[in-house]
């Protein structure tokens, strides 16, 4: 039941919110020069129309159902299972001590033979082929249906499954969703709507990242007053087969399904060196060590860190010579190397797991 307070929104559906920008016949050119730096999220119409997945899917589900299963390699791959009453809305219980969902390994080509069995039930159990690796698991499906705006050595992930819904989370990753079969509706919302969005635990997720305790089909904006302001900034799109979606970095989105049957295939890539420590590893580590100090200490921290991590000042350390910057200026492989083993043993010692050093 949407539960509602003075002046919040009255409605969450696709209609009450703006639609995703959309562009024809997106070039390599147009993809690199114009919209990944502009850092906004991009409908792809027609984008991977050429694939022969997307041929097969217009016949019809079983079209595309043998289409894939003639690539499978029979791996087991995590496979998540729903029973009927969830309604394919994979979620926590209600006291958040448990998922209301179970998973486990299954070939995916007996996975798409349950769904071909479900499609003629009303209320069907939900089957949700997750983020299986396309190199390993679908070898050649990658070759006959390519992008042409990313190298191949990002390699693709399907997800395939009957109607079901992915709660509102982020990805640490720039993002190109494709439809194949089926059709998705997304809805978006800014990295800068995170503290109206409620995330969830940290340590206890549905697949990884934190994801949004708010059911964007019946928002308690009681419980979730915020959530109103997170409303006003969300854009939505719905994908047909052929379509694309470009998702920037930690832009938060909600998932639906809306057939019986639905692929898709994603492209996750991060542009950052790939040597950087995690920064979510780093968060817990800022939480560890400021969270809990006097406010007066927090915000002179607050201060290193705009100057020294995020450069609001300008270059900290331009007045020092380059041997005297240490772990301040330019990093190499091997110095970042040493900090992160710096930084393990500091931990380490804190944490009791290894001898404090002795000063000298």
């Amino acid at each position: 039941m949407l539960k509602t307070t003075e002046n919040s929104p009255k409605s969450t559906s696709a209609q009450d919110m703006p639609e995703v920008r959309t562009l024809h016949d997106v070039t390599l050119e147009q993809f690199r020069d114009d919209i990944l730096p502009a850092a906004q999220p991009v409908l792809m119409k027609n984008f991977i129309a050429h694939w022969p997945a997307v041929a097969a899917s217009r016949q019809s589900p079983e079209a595309i159902m043998d289409y894939v299963k003639r690539f499978d390699a029979r791996r087991p791959v995590e496979t998540i299972l729903g029973k009927p009453e969830i309604a394919g809305k994979y979620f926590y219980n209600d006291d958040l001590t448990g998922l209301n969902f179970d998973r486990q390994p299954a070939v995916i080509s007996e996975s798409l033979n349950a769904i071909a069995r479900y499609r003629d039930e009303a209320n069907p159990p939900s089957v949700y082929i997750q983020s299986a690796p396309m190199y390993e698991n679908l070898p050649g499906f990658a070759e006959e249906n390519q992008i042409g705006v990313l190298p191949p050595v990002i390699e693709p992930r399907i997800w395939m499954g009957n109607r079901l819904t992915v709660q509102t989370h982020f990805d640490l990753s720039e993002n190109i969703a494709c439809v194949v079969s089926g059709r998705r509706r997304f809805t978006l919302f800014p990295p800068e709507q995170t503290p109206n969005l409620y995330a969830g635990p940290f340590e206890f997720t549905l697949a990884g990242p934190p994801v949004s305790l708010v059911r964007l089909e019946e928002p308690d904006l009681e419980t979730y007053p915020r959530f109103a302001e997170a409303l006003r900034h969300a854009q939505t799109a719905t994908l047909e087969p052929g379509d694309a979606l470009f998702i920037p970095y930690f832009w938060w989105h909600h998932v639906q399904s809306l057939e019986d049957f639905n692929v898709l295939v994603n492209y996750w890539w991060n542009d950052s060196p790939r040597d950087l420590a995690s920064p979510f590893d780093a968060l817990l580590h800022a939480i560890l060590a400021l969270r809990d100090m006097p406010p007066h200490q927090q915000k002179a921290w607050k201060m290193m860190l705009d100057q020294y991590v995020f450069h609001e000042t300008g270059d900290p350390v331009a007045h020092l010579p380059d041997h005297s910057k240490g772990a301040l200026g330019p990093h190499t492989p091997q110095s970042r190397q040493q900090l992160k083993a710096r930084v393990a043993t500091n931990l380490a010692m804190q944490a009791g797991l290894m001898p404090r050093k002795n000063p000298s």
